[in-house]
């Protein structure tokens, strides 16, 4: 998952839709109803558990926003720490409910975590991971802009995804190229190649000094080089195969 749609107003609908989905579920199911409630109090359990659902789902979507765009990157690591945190927020919330003045329950936390917690958390997950997917697919459709960002803090480069050519390492720095004006321009920044490809994984490593942005591949100059847009670039054995599918 290398992609967030931090879209405030569609992710306050998902949590609005998984607060209302879990007061349904829980006024249905009763899925921890232990023969004592009745139905008064597993009333104000099922709405205050769903309201505080919606609240914590729209703090975790007010977090991931600020996170994103410190990193512009996403990906499977932030996906579960996100999910942990809004976890943690509700689990916080939920007790606090629980042990009110409203409910006045009598578990202890160990308690309330083993017997409530984990029965909504499995009720919930799938649920908020569906929609999270679901998300994604509703990102507006726009030109992609690329953002790269060197050790030092005035080493920042935005350009079009498309306009992005290749890559190379430069000791302790990247040089980027890219086309600006139908002319190829390049800027130096402080950073690794590795990095610059755990952060982009489209690009395509041709050598171990060399990306390429596969969109700029025009041919085979002979075995050893292939031609870019207005530049060439040498090919390693080890990393022909990626390249004979373009």
């Amino acid at each position: 998952m290398k992609q967030l749609n931090i879209s405030i107003k569609y992710n306050l609908i998902v949590g609005l839709l998984i607060g209302l989905w879990l007061f349904i579920f829980a006024i249905i199911i009763k899925p921890f109803d232990d023969g004592t409630i009745d139905f008064r109090a597993w009333f104000l359990i099922s709405i205050g558990f769903s309201t505080l659902a919606f609240l914590s789902y729209g703090i975790l979507t007010l977090v991931q926003k600020s996170v994103y765009k410190r990193t512009v990157k996403w990906n499977i690591g932030f996906e579960i720490a996100s999910i942990l945190f809004c976890y943690l927020i509700y689990l916080m919330a939920i007790y606090s409910y629980y042990k009110g003045p409203i409910l006045k329950g009598g578990y202890s936390f160990s308690e309330f975590f083993s017997v409530i917690f984990i029965k909504v958390a499995l009720i919930l997950t799938p649920v908020i991971i569906l929609a999270r997917r679901y998300l994604i697919k509703l990102i507006p459709i726009k030109e992609d802009v690329l953002v790269f960002r060197g050790e030092n803090k005035l080493d920042v480069l935005k350009i079009k995804k498309a306009d992005l050519v290749c890559i190379s390492n430069a000791q302790n720095y990247v040089e980027i190229f890219y086309i600006e004006n139908d002319k190829l321009n390049s800027k130096i920044i402080r950073s690794s190649l590795k990095k610059v490809q755990d952060d982009f994984g489209f690009l395509v490593q041709i050598h171990r000094s060399h990306l390429i942005n596969p969109m700029h591949f025009k041919s085979w100059r002979n075995a050893n080089t292939i031609i870019l847009t207005q530049i060439e670039l040498p090919v390693s054995k080890n990393y022909k195969e990626a390249l004979l599918g373009l």
